[in-house]
């Protein structure tokens, strides 16, 4: 994910307060930054590594904590066995270690409950995080604007947020949830098991009351140019569809 860093959003030292692993690879780290600071659904930070030698790395990360959660931001970051910074989160960060961060960053990929809806929301594996954002706003400002989820994940135990997400689903109130395994058969009669395309879109789409004011699209490279393809191939218009990409 790339955005400029704004002026306003310096480094700073944040603390991590509390880790809990989501899947085997995705585990969500909440940091509490030293001069806290307000975002949006859909913005991201950068985290800053700082070894002893004085070589840097730096990678940004969307926030999945919904803006009116309070308690720091929540990050769930996957492991990368190739990464300079995932592993450093995996296997030494603790409760307690202290590490900087600058954010919230980005301004595009971004939904409030004011951007009105209905919208469809397409992730695949890590980049459900900031659509999860988005979702969890919509909960906690108890809005009735219609979300369609669309969430691709290889097998049945790397969905993210999986039983939270399945509970928001069964509360029927305008979120609905769908999950496609492109690994394993799917588990959910209302599911997938198969890669996104165009037949799917057009029916997350039917599972609105209307057409989608917006589409937010967010995964690899790979992923989100499928995926908007798809929609626009199911007839959703592109001008209304927001991308975030990450990786190759």
């Amino acid at each position: 994910m790339s955005a400029e860093p704004s002026p306003q959003s310096p480094w700073q030292a944040a603390t991590i307060t509390r880790i809990e692993k989501r899947t085997p690879r995705v585990t969500s780290f909440w940091f509490q930054p030293s001069r806290p600071f307000a975002h949006l659904a859909g913005q991201h930070v950068d985290i800053r590594l700082t070894a002893p030698d004085g070589y840097q790395a730096r990678r940004s990360y969307s926030i999945a904590s919904a803006p009116e959660a309070g308690g720091g931001v929540e990050l769930a970051i996957e492991r990368l066995d190739d990464g300079e910074v995932s592993p450093f989160f995996h296997d030494v960060a603790a409760v307690g270690d202290e590490i900087e961060l600058r954010g919230p960053l980005g301004g595009h990929f971004i939904w409030e409950e004011s951007d009105g809806g209905p919208i469809l929301l397409v992730g695949g594996g890590s980049g459900v995080v900031p659509l999860m954002a988005m979702v969890r706003h919509r909960t906690l400002r108890n809005t009735a604007v219609p979300v369609a989820l669309v969430f691709s994940a290889r097998v049945w135990d790397e969905v993210i947020f999986r039983d939270e997400l399945i509970g928001l689903d069964d509360r029927r109130d305008g979120f609905d949830l769908v999950l496609t395994l492109t690994r394993e058969p799917a588990r959910r009669p209302s599911d997938y098991s198969r890669r996104v395309d165009a037949r799917m879109m057009a029916q997350a789409v039917e599972r609105l009351p209307k057409t989608p004011r917006l589409a937010y699209v967010c995964g690899s490279n790979a992923f989100v140019s499928a995926a908007a393809d798809a929609l626009i191939g199911a007839g959703v218009p592109a001008g209304i569809i927001r991308t975030e990409r990450y990786g190759v």
